[in-house]
């Protein structure tokens, strides 16, 4: 089953845009003889051979059956959506093992305290700057005082959106310094990236930043981390320890992050090798909410990421925004309720319906990324459509 995040505006980032706001949210729904269903956020690839590993199996054992599924998938590999599919089977299997319990899942993995610190990240490269402003006073008003943009092709750009930001978080915190990340996904060189980050750090101190150079390039985010101030961030394309652990060995990474597409089993594995090294574990992703139940139970959590308010179509979330945090509820289990009816009446709809092989969007890498000599003033070239660029100059 698939529904669909609705932004209401484009979003994306420096390799591309949704420009309609219509994001894909692929669910896996898991059923069991007790009449308990589990719900987890992840593709669909190779579902049938995944499953296969954990069919009528009991879904308490969840740990064992993660690795039950890594093996069956031993030979052709468990990296890219496989791992998201296995993911999403193993947050189902731990919904379903909280729900038997009858605990929210935080409360049973161990968490003391239901609040869990939140960062707003608005995926907003496709945006003027009056979108950037109007977009982050509403995470302002959630009490949200950190904030994470999309960069990465101008320098100039760059500070210029980070600045109004930083004015936004600081003016709704009566002065008080927020927090600021730059997040480029994958585009720069090594040297790009130390240049373009130490030109930011003349005018304003960053927090980190985020994936400046290719996501496996171990010395090379050693290289950035030593020529810049700002923390590096990275590991949300990283799947299993086996990823993880040349970078940690290289000193290469400074706030460990893992998506929650990849599974609460996997988000407590790296959180705890992380921990091992003294280094602190962020979430990442739409909906986090599996990671944010999980985050309860690690000593090392840092923040986690709130893209939208609003969760996706047919999904009803036991969670709320205050005061900047994530406050998790008591239902039992994740605390997912799903409107099937609501999802299967929408996707129906040929001209809503959500297209994960569309040509354009941050799902593509642009042919030239790591590769672009002058500063790309215009924005991802899928920021707006025709329509919409001709209406633009028509104003302009």
């Amino acid at each position: 089953m698939t529904t669909v995040q609705e932004w209401g505006r484009p979003v994306g980032d420096v390799n591309g845009v949704f420009a309609d706001g219509a994001v894909p949210v692929p669910l896996v729904l898991v059923d069991t003889d007790e009449g308990i269903t589990g719900v987890g956020l992840g593709p669909h690839v190779e579902i049938e051979t995944v499953f296969a590993a954990i069919e009528g199996e009991d879904p308490r054992g969840v740990t064992a059956l993660y690795d039950r599924m890594l093996r069956r998938t031993f030979k052709a590999g468990h990296a890219g959506a496989v791992f998201g599919t296995i993911g999403a089977l193993d947050t189902a299997l731990w919904d379903i093992k909280a729900r038997a319990a009858g605990e929210p899942l935080w409360r049973l993995l161990g968490g003391r305290d239901r609040l869990v610190p939140a960062y707003a990240s608005g995926l907003d490269i496709g945006l003027t700057d009056d979108e950037l402003v109007a977009v982050y006073q509403v995470y302002a008003r959630h009490g949200l005082r950190a904030a994470k943009i999309k960069g990465g092709l101008d320098i100039e750009r760059d500070l210029h959106r980070l600045t109004l930001v930083r004015e936004v978080l600081a003016e709704a915190g009566r002065g008080a310094r927020p927090g600021l990340m730059l997040d480029v996904n994958e585009a720069w060189t090594r040297k790009q990236a130390v240049r373009h980050v130490r030109e930011l750090e003349r005018a304003l101190d960053l927090t980190w930043i985020e994936e400046p150079v290719r996501r496996w390039d171990a010395e090379g985010l050693a290289t950035v981390g030593r020529g810049i101030r700002a923390s590096v961030a990275t590991g949300e394309n990283l799947t299993g320890l086996e990823q993880f652990r040349p970078l940690l060995a290289a000193g290469a990474v400074d706030i460990v992050q893992t998506a929650v597409v990849w599974g609460v089993s996997h988000f407590l594995r790296v959180a705890a090798l992380a921990h091992a090294h003294d280094l602190p574990v962020s979430p990442i992703g739409a909906t986090p909410l599996a990671l944010l139940h999980a985050a309860t139970s690690v000593p090392n959590h840092l923040a986690s990421e709130l893209q939208d308010l609003h969760p996706p179509l047919g999904l009803s979330l036991d969670l709320c925004v205050e005061d900047g945090t994530f406050v998790l509820g008591d239902s039992p289990g994740l605390g997912i309720r799903v409107d099937e009816q609501a999802i299967n009446a929408f996707v129906r709809r040929p001209d809503a319906t959500p297209d994960a092989s569309a040509a354009e969007g941050p799902h593509i890498r642009p042919e030239h990324a790591g590769r672009r000599l002058l500063a790309v003033t215009g924005g991802p070239a899928a920021t707006r459509s025709p329509e919409e660029t001709n209406a633009a100059r028509s104003h302009g």
